[in-house]
Formats: C-alpha cells, sequence, structure tokens
C-alpha cells in the first residue's frame, strides 16, 4: 500500500535510509551516533542509499 501524504512519506524515507552500519557487528545506528551502540567500535559507514535494482 503506498504512501500517499507527502509529509508521511518523507518522514518514512528518513528512516528507512539515514543511518549507519557498523563494520564490525552489522548494527544499526542514528545518523548522529560516533560510535556502535553494541559494539562500541568507531568504525561505522553510512547506508547504501543507491536507487535501482541489484545487478
Amino acid at each position: 500500500m503506498p504512501i500517499t501524504d507527502a509529509i508521511k512519506k518523507q518522514i518514512a524515507q528518513q528512516r528507512r535510509l539515514f543511518y549507519k552500519i557498523c563494520f564490525k557487528c552489522g548494527g544499526r545506528n542514528p545518523i548522529s551516533s560516533e560510535r556502535c551502540r553494541k559494539c562500541r567500535s568507531h568504525s561505522m559507514r553510512l547506508k547504501n542509499r543507491n536507487i535501482g535494482a541489484k545487478k
């Protein structure tokens, strides 16, 4: 069921696309985090936000 309300769609995209992933344990963290909440590692990356099908 697609979301038609523009504000709700923007909120959903922010929650689904904008976070960091830990290299060590794979945990999901807020975009503003400096360390992983699970393993306390500093090695993190941004979530890949490429649009399109996998090749």
